[in-house]
């Protein structure tokens, strides 16, 4: 077994959180390497159904360790909700969670930035923010100055110094250029940073450390993209992107660990194509199929709850991002969702101002002025929820498969056929048992 990288190929909702939860039983640990609360990772274990926003994955493993890297955009308020919310529903966290003291902190006034930025661009402008602060974080790290890092949370003395220069500047800087300071206040900021440091400590150290040291062991490492390549900050629908390095490009410098070390990727999407908030999505359909495509999937955000925008499968994107982060082998999700379509289609190029386009340009704008072509393919009416076979599927969804893979380039390994860890089809690959983690009921520190 080699080390992995789980990452999506879209725009985020791929169903990443399944993928990574099928591998996890083969892996010792488990890291998150980018993003922050953002991310919303689903995962479902029986009727259980667990929304995962900064923990990783593997904390529903009993034999695997969750690793937050330094790459994340750490919001110390939402990861003590998580606990707690995880621990009230039987999981146990305690040495099996690791936080690394380099990560940034995400902050009240992070949040207020997001919020009020977002709401003073014009329409048409917005990114489509999920307004939990992560860029503005991201922001601060780049610029360095005042930053707050993790290891500055475990220090009560200079982080309550660092917020009494910081949070009269913000006060004056969003009344100045919003015309709203956001009702930013010290001591609530203060004392929520604090209490929440109270909590994470346990599972604060130099967790770049903590797995070469793994690793020189032996230890086998998935690493969890948290945001979809086509939301990248270098290489997707740029400026309606995330903050940070979304591919396996991002794992050195979000993990800590040389990033040539993953032999294995495995790319993730849905068996058709899906977006939230603003940017071009060339294959959207704003028809009576998108609204099926919405409700049968149950297309809405696992963090925002907002209905995303849905789509035939764009192919164009996927190969790109595809061949951008190296992808050996596809999990496509949600086939079970195209049953009883009587056609599914494929994006296979974009028209542009009279000229073919079979690759992502760079320029948005253009992009938005994209018509998409595309290539039908007969529906299937027999119902594959469920289904663990292979050749269980009916031919019309293997001929759909196989165009993917031709397309793609990469073998389709792991059918996503229902929610839950069991409806799948695994090709030629071990996935996990469907085993859930230690249900322990433990209150730990």
């Amino acid at each position: 077994m080699d080390h992995t990288c789980v990452i999506g190929l879209a725009w985020g909702d791929e169903g990443k959180g399944k993928v990574i939860d099928l591998l996890c039983p083969h892996y010792q640990q488990v890291v998150r390497y980018n993003g922050g609360a953002n991310a919303g990772h689903t995962v479902c274990v029986g009727e259980q159904r667990f929304g995962l926003h900064l923990m990783p994955t593997g904390i529903l493993h009993s034999g695997a360790t969750a690793v937050i890297g330094p790459g994340v955009a750490l919001d110390p308020v939402v990861l003590v909700d998580e606990i707690n919310g995880l621990r009230a529903r039987g999981i146990h966290v305690g040495d099996n969670l690791k936080i690394s003291d380099r990560a940034h902190v995400v902050t009240a006034y992070h949040k207020i930035e997001d919020r009020l930025s977002e709401a003073l661009a014009a329409e048409g402008g917005r990114i489509g923010t999920t307004a939990r602060g992560i860029g503005p974080c991201y922001a601060d790290k780049m610029r360095r100055h005042n930053a707050i890092r993790v290891c500055d949370l475990m220090d009560s003395e200079h982080l309550s110094e660092t917020l009494e220069t910081v949070v009269p500047q913000r006060r004056k800087l969003f009344a100045a250029c919003y015309g709203d300071d956001g009702g930013l206040d010290l001591d609530q900021v203060r004392d929520e940073l604090l209490t929440a440091a109270n909590h994470l400590r346990p599972y604060v150290c130099d967790t770049g450390v903590h797995l070469r040291e793994r690793i020189a062991a032996g230890d086998i490492v998935l690493f969890e993209g948290a945001n979809g390549v086509m939301l990248d900050v270098d290489h997707g629908t740029y400026p309606f992107v995330t903050s940070s390095s979304t591919g396996p490009h991002g794992i050195g410098g979000g993990a800590g660990v040389p990033g040539a070390m993953v032999r294995q990727v495995i790319g993730v999407a849905k068996a058709y194509a899906t977006r939230v908030g603003g940017g071009p999505f060339v294959s959207e359909l704003t028809d009576a199929t998108g609204d099926r495509i919405r409700e049968k999937g149950r297309e809405y955000g696992t963090t925002t709850g907002r209905p995303r925008r849905c789509g035939w499968l764009d192919g164009v994107a996927l190969r790109y991002a595809a061949e951008l982060v190296g992808a050996t082998e596809l999990g496509l999700l949600h086939l079970d969702t195209l049953s009883g379509f009587k056609r599914v289609g494929i994006c296979t190029a974009y028209q542009v101002d009279g000229k073919t386009w079979n690759t992502v340009p760079a320029d948005a704008r253009l992009l938005e002025r994209a018509a998409p072509v595309f290539e039908y393919h007969k529906g299937w009416s027999d119902d594959v929820r469920g289904l663990q076979s292979f050749e269980a599927l009916p031919p019309e969804a293997k001929t759909y498969l196989a165009r993917i893979e031709s397309l793609i380039g990469c073998p389709v390994t792991v059918i996503g056929t229902g929610p839950s860890r069991d409806e799948c089809i695994c090709r030629g690959r071990r996935a996990g048992p469907a085993t859930t983690a230690k249900l322990t009921g433990e209150t730990d520190v």
